[in-house]
């Protein structure tokens, strides 16, 4: 299927009424144009185990399609408690994922549609959480997190995660699906879905604890401490104008500076346009990306004032088993370990 993706050209705040489509179409009826909800095959078990665990999570999920979904003051979520068989099923079977999405969207709300670099870090993510203790008990936060898929996997063995996102409608459809998915979270794990833009400074203005939020996605200081103190942060797929690319390391910057030391990991796909200066089809927004961090394997024999703050490393990616089944992973989707090398600077909240 011939589909278009968001062009490296345009404004991300003034895209028009341009409809994009992602190369993502899981099951989703043709000319439907409202919300549609695709369900995920995560498969954590070899091929010959996949079948006969089915019959187990069916039951399970019939279960918590009939719970009742409880929420506390604040508005999030609050998430049962698993029993302890349940808890060893979810480390070696299949269960599914439904996510809420849009086929088509504004340039603006892409967030609102499933893109393939989201299911590549997503494998990334699962395969952390199988092979090692990392991700486990972490505060993560998800800068531009759409849809939420990355963020309601690594859930499942955080202890907080904050989604983040621009946007009334990103953001309503991204608390959706935590409560679509609260039962595959893990029974620790606090989810914020809150509103982060890039194009103002971090830190966001905090609401005062103790009045009513004005707005539902507002941050309060002490969650803007947690967000500073985490150690772990995620992006994918946010990379397709020079100016939103811009706003996106003015704001890692002064997170990463800030509290404790951060790793993200940013999966990204290189889109192709042809270009009338070089003549030739080049990656223009991949090349204004690399442009912001060196590379760790670079050798830097002199201190320079100009060094980038960032270092990044490629990942191997083709050492990733694909757990996401409904997706072609193809060869243009990147993930890029990003640290922050430069001077840190003092935690400030700001009140609302």
């Amino acid at each position: 299927m011939e589909c278009s993706a968001p062009s490296p050209e345009k404004d991300p705040e003034h895209g028009g009424d341009e409809e994009v489509m992602s190369e993502v179409h899981l099951g989703c009826p043709p000319g439907f144009s409202g919300p549609h909800i695709s369900l995920f095959t995560i498969s954590l078990s070899l091929p010959h185990d996949v079948a006969s665990s089915r019959h187990i999570h069916g039951s399970e999920e019939e279960a918590l399609a009939t719970h009742t979904l409880e929420f506390d003051d604040d508005g999030d979520l609050l998430l049962p408690r698993r029993t302890k068989n349940a808890q060893a099923q979810l480390s070696c079977d299949s269960y599914s994922v439904r996510i809420q999405h849009n086929i088509t969207s504004s340039i603006p709300n892409v967030g609102l549609q499933v893109w393939r670099a989201e299911l590549v870090l997503s494998d990334f993510i699962l395969h952390k959480a199988l092979c090692s203790s990392e991700f486990h008990g972490v505060i993560a936060l998800e800068l531009g997190a759409g849809t939420g898929l990355v963020g309601l996997l690594l859930a499942r063995i955080a202890n907080t995660v904050f989604l983040t996102d621009h946007g009334n409608e990103i953001l309503d459809n991204c608390e959706k699906n935590v409560q679509l998915n609260f039962g595959l979270l893990n029974y620790q794990a606090t989810i914020h879905v809150r509103e982060l833009d890039w194009f103002n400074c971090w830190p966001p203005k905090a609401e005062i604890e103790e009045a009513p939020c004005t707005q539902r996605y507002s941050w309060t200081s002490r969650e803007i401490e947690d967000a500073e103190n985490a150690s772990l942060l995620l992006a994918a797929d946010v990379i397709y104008s020079d100016e939103l690319t811009d706003a996106f390391f003015s704001t890692l910057e002064r997170l990463m500076s800030r509290g404790s030391t951060k790793v993200l990991y940013m999966a990204l796909e290189k889109r192709y346009n042809f270009s009338l200066s070089d003549l030739d089809v080049v990656a223009n927004g991949y090349s204004h990306f690399r442009s912001y961090f060196r590379d760790e394997d670079e050798i830097v024999s002199i201190e320079s004032v100009n060094m980038p703050n960032f270092v990044g490393k490629r990942m191997d990616i083709c050492q990733i088993p694909q757990y996401v089944r409904e997706y072609e992973r193809g060869h243009d989707v990147e993930i890029w370990q990003i640290q922050y090398c430069g001077p840190k600077q003092e935690t400030s909240v700001t009140r609302g």
